[in-house]
């Protein structure tokens, strides 16, 4: 895969135009200030506050551009004019595991509920086909975020566990449900 590829353009339910891409190197500040925005929410996601510098936003990219260059894995950004809105990647796990792909996706509060979500991961699972070595797509979800359970079961992702107690968000213990797919 190259990065930069543009994979979709168009409207979302409410009219806002977008585009979905591949990262390149020029976003790495773009990619920062948005899981930093992310992190300010204590959304459901792992990080709850934390702020990342640029330095830190490169460590973590460069190494998957790596990835997405060699068709390891996939990562997707989507744009609303020049803002960045959402990612959601397909990562490889390591060594015994690396059939495995671990599943990630994000949206930017103001734009949640115009169906980028759910577009969004179609065209990940899509391009998660592409890569041959990934046989398996999982996921972590909070126990309460239910929006996020619906889709992923619309979307064919099957329970396979439950870690009671297993994330901490804000101020308290909530379970944390292990999905499954076949990527077939």
């Amino acid at each position: 895969m190259k990065l930069g590829t543009i994979i979709y353009q168009g409207k979302t339910k409410k009219g806002k135009i977008i585009k979905i891409r591949y990262p390149t190197e020029e976003d790495f500040e773009k990619a920062m200030i948005f899981i930093n925005t992310i992190s300010k929410e204590q959304t459901y996601i792992t990080f709850q506050g934390e702020q990342l510098s640029l330095e830190d936003e490169k460590k973590y990219l460069l190494p998957f551009y790596k990835q997405i260059e060699e068709d390891k894995a996939v990562k997707l950004f989507v744009f609303h004019n020049e803002e960045l809105i959402g990612v959601s990647d397909v990562v490889p796990q390591e060594r015994t595991s690396s059939h495995v792909g671990t599943f990630g996706l994000l949206i930017k509060k103001e734009y949640r509920g115009e169906g980028i979500g759910k577009q969004l991961t179609q065209i990940i699972l899509d391009e998660a086909k592409k890569l041959n070595e990934i046989r398996i797509i999982h996921l972590g979800v909070f126990g309460d975020n239910q929006l996020a359970l619906e889709l992923y079961k619309k979307m064919g992702f099957m329970e396979y566990g439950i870690l009671p107690h297993g994330a901490k968000h804000k101020d308290h213990y909530d379970d944390h449900i292990y999905m499954y797919k076949l990527n077939s």
